[in-house]
């Protein structure tokens, strides 16, 4: 069962603010048994548009990434978030077929 992956781009206006967005996701996300791939750090942007911060949350499937996004836990959360930044977020399933040799 391919896996699933939130990918969440943001800009952050209030980093002191969004703090308390990342403390207070951290247990949904634990319970939907979240994985940070990318969580900030350096990047690159040779093609297309950017923003400040790129996140990567691995899943053990699309169901839970799903499930977790519209978890009343998780959707609480959001109010924190909204007001100090904007941003991209994608639900998207993993992929489990041939990869190039």
């Amino acid at each position: 069962m391919p896996k699933g992956y939130w990918i969440v781009r943001m800009d952050v206006h209030d980093p002191e603010h969004y703090k308390k967005y990342v403390a207070a996701n951290a247990k949904p996300l634990a319970a939907y048994g979240a994985k940070f791939l990318v969580r900030g750090g350096l990047y690159q942007n040779p093609e297309g548009t950017s923003r400040q911060r790129s996140v990567v949350v691995e899943f053990p499937s699309y169901q839970a990434a799903v499930d977790c996004y519209h978890s009343a836990a998780y959707q609480a959360t959001i109010d924190i978030r909204r007001p100090v930044s904007e941003g991209d977020f994608v639900l998207v399933e993993g992929y489990d077929g041939p990869q190039p040799t």
